[in-house]
């Protein structure tokens, strides 16, 4: 079976969008459960939600609809974690949220939770050829990498940003094959690892977040060395964090576009730098389109 490559159409988004829907619903039946039922019960109704949802997405997989396969295989991963967590509170094992976790001291059942949640991860991908499962399959295996070797703070940062490293070198070399629809959630994941750790700790004055700036730049010039234009989105996104530090420092407030009554507030800055924010992206936007145009792209 060959990776599906979905592709952007009314039926695409209509699916997308029925399985975004059933994974709200099937959150609220869970919520719902567990104020109905004891710790056992809970568990066993999430075995059921988990056993519908596995059931629709083989099914589709067994018809010449992958894409709704692989849709309904990721609601059923989430619903899967889920499960193992009830089953965790039923054994009388502490269980928190791993996307929650603040990665402080040693919780067994928690790292076991996410190494399960990274093997299923992984047997769903294999299944269904799915790209966007590989985005749980990069979530689950930052979060069990992390939290492993780490206690959070500035370790946890230096931690997410090797994590972020690695994940730019597979990300590469997925693009190099037959796998490269794979890639856009490595290359997410890595900009997202990279990108949160120098924010961690490049947070703070003027001078740092004069380096997000940069950093942010060469995030968008990086996208055109690899053809991928989520770094181009994650560098348009720091410099807004940028600008709106220096919006916040310049006018002496402490909500963006909000004076709170500060007599010394300066009013015009929150419009000035945001003006030369918009047409520094649309700047950036005309290189790129530049450049895509001479390697025979199709400019966005």
């Amino acid at each position: 079976m060959e990776v599906v490559h979905p592709r952007w159409s009314a039926w695409s988004f209509l699916v997308y969008a029925g399985g975004a829907t059933v994974l709200a619903a099937a959150s609220a039946w869970l919520a719902y459960f567990a104020s109905q039922s004891g710790d056992a019960g809970y568990a066993g109704w999430t075995l059921l939600v988990l056993a519908l949802l596995a059931a629709v997405a083989l099914g589709f997989r067994g018809t010449e609809h992958p894409v709704s396969a692989g849709v309904f295989g990721f609601v059923a991963l989430v619903v899967f974690v889920a499960f193992v967590s009830a089953l965790w509170t039923w054994f009388g094992w502490r269980s928190t949220s791993p996307t929650s976790s603040s990665f402080g001291g040693f919780h067994f059942a928690q790292l076991l939770l996410e190494l399960l949640w990274l093997l299923a991860a992984i047997v769903a991908l294999r299944l269904f050829r799915f790209p966007l499962i590989a985005a749980q399959v990069v979530l689950a295996g930052w979060i069990l990498v992390t939290d492993v070797l780490s206690n959070g703070g500035d370790w946890s940062a230096v931690v997410t940003l090797f994590v972020g490293l690695a994940y730019l070198a597979v990300a590469l070399a997925v693009d190099a094959g037959p796998s490269r629809p794979y890639g856009f959630w490595l290359h997410v994941g890595a900009g997202l690892a990279i990108g949160g750790s120098l924010l961690w700790f490049w947070h703070g004055g003027d001078v740092e977040w004069t380096l997000i700036v940069i950093a942010s730049l060469g995030y968008v010039l990086f996208s055109q060395l690899v053809s991928r234009s989520s770094w181009a989105v994650l560098g348009a996104a720091g410099l807004l964090l940028a600008a709106t530090h220096f919006t916040l420092e310049w006018t002496h407030v402490q909500v963006v576009f909000f004076n709170g009554g500060s007599a010394s507030a300066r009013a015009w800055v929150p419009p000035l730098v945001f003006t030369c924010l918009g047409f520094l992206l649309v700047a950036l936007g005309l290189i790129v389109s530049r450049r895509d145009a001479q390697v025979g792209q199709e400019p966005a």
